[in-house]
This record gives C-alpha cells, structure tokens and sequence, in this order.
C-alpha cells in the first residue's frame, strides 16, 4: 500500500511538471559522507537549471529497497533515472528494467557490473578507478622510500567486498607493490571494513591487538583511514612513524591532514561526478547520443598541496 501512495505522488508532482525533465535519483546510502557531497553536487547543479527537478531516494545500502526505487520511478514515469549503486554485482536487474521501460538510465560513482554490456540510453560517470588506488600507493612507496625504508610492511583496509571500486583499488594496491620499484613492500593483512570508520577503527584495533607490526596503513578511502588513525592514537603510537592513506579528499580527511595525521588522500570529485551525471542523464533523455563511460580524473593530495583542495569536497 505505502509502495502504491509513493508511485501516486510521484505521478501527481510528475503530471503537474509536465513540462519539466524530472529525474529519480537513488543513492546507495545518505549517511556517508563522500555520497553526501555526491549527492549535493546534483541538488546545487540541477538548482541553476530551469524545468529540471530531482526526486532523490535513500536505498539504506538495501538491495531490494534499491530495485524498488528504480521501479517506483519506471512506474511513475521520470524522465531519466541516476543510480549509485549499493552492490555493484546486483546492476543487471536495474539495467533491465530501465530498458524494458526505455527510460535511461546513469550508473554514478560506483561501476556496475554490466558496464561492458549496457543497454542502449545507460552509461556509467564516475572516476577512472585504475588511477585512485596506484596514485595512493606509489606515494606510500615515494613516503617509505623517503624514510629510508629498505624494507616496509603494509596493512590494506578495503571497502565493501561486493562494490567493484573496492576490489580495483585493492588490485592497484598489489599492482604498484609488485612492481621493481615498490616491491620492498610487503602487504601483511588485507581486510575490509566495509567503507565505515567505525569499522576502520575496530579493525586496526584487532589489528594492534594481535601484534601486527606494519610501517603503512594503506586504505581503500578516508573514512577507514581516519578510524585508524582514531585507534591508533588511543593505543598512543606516534603518527610520525607509520605512512596513512586514503582515497576521496573528504573535508574529514583534510582536516586530519591539516593536522599531521593523514599522509595521502586522492581528490574524487565527487560534484564533478554528480553533474556529470545530470548532465549525461538529461543528454539521454533528449535522445543525445553519449559514451558509455565518462570519467572525471583523480588527483592526488599531499600536504604540500593540500590548500589547493581544501575548498572542495
């Protein structure tokens, strides 16, 4: 019944905008900072565009609830659906029912698992995932090598395990450490914490508690990164002697980077996906013709440049 009054009120806003491009909008979690700034960036975009209104839902990292959504916004008749997907291995079936419908649709930040194989009026716009994690790790190795470090151990904190930006980023981690120049790395422990910082914090704490020695903690975005560090000062090591890094350039981040805690972070725009987004998704809706994939470039943060990024994310 509640799914029936939700489709009917979407259709009345929808039939008194006829004349407006709506577009549903179903993000794989609100509670997060990263896809809160994502999330922003379509809001303060679409608010300078006349006729254009989003309907945007929270998925509560649900599934179902997701697909659910994307039904809800079919059966209302949207224009144009945008998704950030809560499992990026679960996309087909959010692929073939925007088809089946012939409303496009536009995978945002996280890259679905059908990206090779999508519909005709779907694309994917996000960053280049193969740059965040080997820029992160060949600054670890720049960072140790600076410390005269002929050998170096690291830990590897990963995202959600079913989200395909954790499995990359890990796999650039491995890549760059096998290579000549980086193989004095070892990687020691490899476990998710599923994107959380709560989570982050609990794991070194295990971490710590087992005796694990390692001279970098190289994780998969900030807000892990940041658990870290919590935990890490709660058992008092000194930050100085162990290399911390992140990928997503929150303002969380860069605080804790102000502050001498955090080494590396990777600048996701995050806004920049989000219109990019918008704009693919209204292209589509026109009938324009767009590439399947729009990358917005990853860069790399340091303290030496972190000014440049402080007003962003």
């Amino acid at each position: 019944m509640k799914r029936h009054f939700a489709i009917a009120a979407l259709a009345t806003m929808l039939a008194t905008t006829a004349s407006a491009q709506t577009i549903g909008v179903s993000m794989a979690l609100f509670d997060d900072n990263f896809l809160t700034v994502l999330r922003n960036g379509m809001i303060d975009y679409s608010k300078g565009m006349n006729g254009v209104s989003l309907q945007i839902e929270d998925a509560q990292n649900d599934v179902g609830k997701q697909l659910s959504q994307v039904q809800n916004f079919i059966a209302a008749g949207v224009n144009a659906i945008i998704v950030n997907p809560v499992d990026t291995d679960a996309t087909v079936a959010l692929s073939q029912a925007a088809a089946k419908a012939g409303i496009p649709l536009v995978y945002v930040n996280r890259q679905p698992v059908n990206l090779d194989s999508l519909p005709d009026k779907q694309a994917f716009v996000a960053s280049d995932e193969k740059q965040s994690g080997t820029l992160q790790t060949q600054e670890v190795c720049r960072l140790l090598k600076a410390a005269g470090k002929k050998e170096a151990r690291a830990v590897v904190m990963m995202g959600e395990l079913s989200n395909q930006a954790a499995r990359m980023r890990t796999e650039d981690i491995k890549e760059v450490v096998a290579t000549p120049d980086c193989s004095f790395i070892k990687l020691v422990e490899e476990q998710s914490a599923n994107w959380s910082r709560t989570q982050g914090s609990d794991l070194m704490t295990n971490w710590l508690s087992a005796g694990v020695e390692f001279d970098a903690v190289i994780s998969n975005n900030d807000e892990m990164a940041i658990g870290a560090i919590q935990s890490l000062k709660a058992a008092g090591r000194p930050m100085d002697g162990v290399i911390i890094a992140g990928i997503d350039a929150t303002q969380d981040a860069l605080a804790a980077m102000a502050a001498g805690d955090l080494d590396v972070s990777v600048f996701q725009n995050a806004a920049g996906q989000g219109k990019g987004a918008v704009d693919a998704a209204l292209k589509l809706a026109k009938g324009e013709t767009i590439d399947k994939k729009v990358f917005v470039p990853f860069e790399l943060v340091t303290p030496a440049n972190l000014k440049d990024y402080q007003a962003k994310n």
